[in-house]
């Protein structure tokens, strides 16, 4: 079965890499030309153009807020995601307690992330994001496969 997981994490990974560059590119062909029309623009509600270039691409929207929107830690929500699937494509194939809790760790917190994105998808900006509900799907995926892990691992003994 650890091979299938392997293979499971690996396939998720790249998925998610590829998507997140994706969405980097239509993000910066979007600010380099406002009429840019993405391949997952299916419409005005359904504009992944639209998602990556207001302010909740980057920084979930909250960088802004709380630093302003030329702070440095405002950096587009891709960027964020390429580092998060290649950091759970390398930890996973590292052994031992430490890795599995950090796996586990960044999934929630992207698990929690995309509930923020999808309430804002939904209710901010009544838009169906092709990309970002993949992501979101995958970083469920990705979630529920870390806590597999995190369960089968030895218990330490006590005393």
């Amino acid at each position: 079965m650890k091979g299938a997981a392997m293979a499971a994490r690996a396939a998720l990974c790249v998925a998610g890499a590829a998507l997140s560059l994706y969405a980097l590119h239509v993000e910066r062909e979007h600010a380099r030309d406002p009429s840019y029309w993405a391949a997952c623009d299916l419409g005005p509600a359904v504009s992944c153009t639209r998602v990556f270039g207001s302010r909740w691409g980057r920084g979930l929207g909250l960088v802004e807020l709380a630093l302003g929107r030329d702070s440095p830690a405002n950096v587009p929500n891709g960027a964020v995601g390429v580092v998060f699937y290649l950091l759970q494509g390398l930890l996973g194939a590292v052994p031992g307690r430490g890795a599995s809790a950090v796996l586990l760790g960044t999934s929630v917190a992207s698990a929690l992330a995309s509930l923020w994105l999808a309430g804002v998808l939904a209710f901010g900006l009544q838009d169906l994001c092709l990309v970002c509900l993949s992501t979101y799907l995958l970083n469920g995926l990705l979630l529920a496969l870390n806590w597999r892990r995190w369960r089968r691992l030895p218990r330490p003994k006590t005393a």
